[in-house]
């Protein structure tokens, strides 16, 4: 048959097309992997430049799991003290959902005192003498909205935007978008106090479809921070060295050969798991803290608590750590051995001098400027009680309180309003992705452009909702 055969010319060009396992095709991915190993590799947590100026560096993100009550704490409302006992109308809980309580619910008041602190005016509860104290450096949203009702899927809702599990969070969305400053801790750090961890667990601070080596590292309590960091005996740092080395050069193999991307991930995972052995155990030691320092906080050198952790969370961003997120358990009082007299008293006792302590801490080193703190939970309560052996509240998602401190914030503002029960907000709603939106934007992040590919679509933390609040900037 002659070469210039139409049929001929007809096969090979199938031949080169088409057949993936083909000549063509392995031509191709030599010339691909070439190029690839050709290519400058770098830590994926190396700092990256904002979308534009950033007021914050980081973010210390103070999340009191179980939802707090806003009618206890921040909100008193006379109007629904005159009104307690009496059966909410029909029209605020029609077509509503609750985890627990009925439409016949009726009407609880509180038996809290108030006073105004600062000179922002804000109401702030008996529970909370500290928090009087720094009024006039927080940023207070009495508007706040979600949309879900039920602990754990709230919970994800606030941390990654939607309330299935898989969602990168919000630590991992700002360390893919910025990377870290650290070179010997991760980007995100995960401190957990209480009597167990969050509803929803790890799924709170996954890294979802983004690279691994941005999940949320969690710190346990002790001097062992990280599992499996400490070396086993006998097992000194020059072995060690000589085994990291060792593992470095076997996955930059593996990476040239396959163009991974995952695969920087883990050398570096490897490499900072290295540095972290001496990092971490020094990090951990309070015994450093002047005497003075320990006292604000409340916390005891060696003595796990979410004291020790508001002064950890300190020292992490000193060490230039991007996102701490501290969760704090047991908020969720409902009644019976959880209600609001005794057991609130307790968990406001843990965390209301820490707190403190922290914000004056942070301002005293000139920190608090560019460390953006929030405080809060994943909805609020209702006004209605939840009657068990004693009197609660139920979830509300509706109108519940959070605060902002530093990090390019207005200090002492008072935002949004519910009304006179705080049932529904009537003036300056923010919803939780405008939360997110606007946490983003003081880090210098545009929530619209921070996006990853993903089975075809892109996504974002705020999903397609979300914008920022301009009017708690300051």
């Amino acid at each position: 048959m002659p070469p210039h055969d139409p049929l001929l010319a007809a096969t090979r060009r199938h031949f080169f097309r088409d057949c993936g396992v083909g000549v063509g095709a392995m031509a191709l991915s030599a010339l691909l992997n070439r190029d690839a190993a050709a290519q400058p590799r770098r830590d994926p947590l190396a700092p990256k430049p904002p979308h534009y100026p950033a007021k914050a560096k980081a973010v210390i993100f103070l999340f009191m799991a179980g939802a707090p009550s806003q009618l206890e704490l921040f909100e008193p409302k006379p109007e629904l003290n005159r009104l307690s006992g009496q059966v909410v109308p029909q029209s605020f809980t029609q077509g509503k959902r609750f985890a627990f309580i009925k439409g016949d619910a009726k009407l609880l008041g509180t038996r809290r005192r108030f006073v105004k602190a600062g000179q922002c005016g804000m109401d702030i509860s008996e529970l909370f003498p500290r928090h009087r104290e720094i009024a006039d450096e927080l940023c207070w949203i009495r508007s706040m909205k979600t949309d879900v009702f039920n602990h754990g899927p709230a919970k994800c809702f606030v941390n990654t935007g939607s309330p299935q599990f898989g969602r990168p969070s919000m630590g991992s969305w700002l360390t893919y978008g910025l990377g870290s400053e650290s070179d010997s801790l991760p980007g995100f750090v995960v401190l957990q106090s209480g009597p167990r961890g969050p509803r929803g667990g790890a799924a709170l601070y996954s890294s979802g479809f983004l690279p691994s080596v941005h999940q949320g590292v969690p710190f346990l309590r002790g001097p062992s921070p990280i599992l499996d960091l400490t070396p086993p005996p006998g097992f000194n740092n020059q072995r060690q060295g000589e085994f990291t080395d060792a593992v470095r050069d076997l996955n930059r193999l593996r990476r040239d050969a396959t163009a991974d991307p995952e695969i920087d991930t883990r050398i570096a995972a490897y490499e900072m798991a290295y540095r972290m052995q001496t990092a971490a155990p020094e990090l951990m030691d309070l015994s450093k803290e002047t005497r003075q320092t320990l006292d604000a906080y409340g916390a005891q050198a060696g003595r796990p608590s979410f004291a020790a952790n508001c002064l950890l969370a300190r020292r992490l961003v000193e060490r230039g750590v991007r996102f701490i997120q501290l969760y704090h358990t047991d908020w969720d009082h409902h009644g019976g051995s959880l209600d609001l007299t005794r057991p609130l008293d307790n968990i406001c006792r843990e965390v209301d001098g820490p707190c403190a302590a922290l914000i004056k801490d942070l301002k005293q080193r000139g920190m608090l400027d560019d460390t953006l703190v929030v405080w809060g939970g994943e909805f609020g309560r209702t006004p209605m009680g939840e009657t068990r052996e004693t009197i609660g509240r139920d979830h509300h998602i509706d109108a519940y309180t959070m605060w902002l401190a530093g990090g390019g914030m207005k200090r002492g503002f008072l935002y949004g309003r519910s009304d006179e029960i705080g049932y529904n907000v009537v003036e300056n709603e923010v919803h939780v992705h405008d939360l997110q939106a606007t946490i983003l934007h003081q880090m210098g992040l545009d929530h619209t452009k921070l996006t990853y590919r993903f089975q075809g679509r892109d996504y974002r933390l705020t999903d397609v909702h979300g914008h920022v609040v301009r009017d708690l900037l300051a």
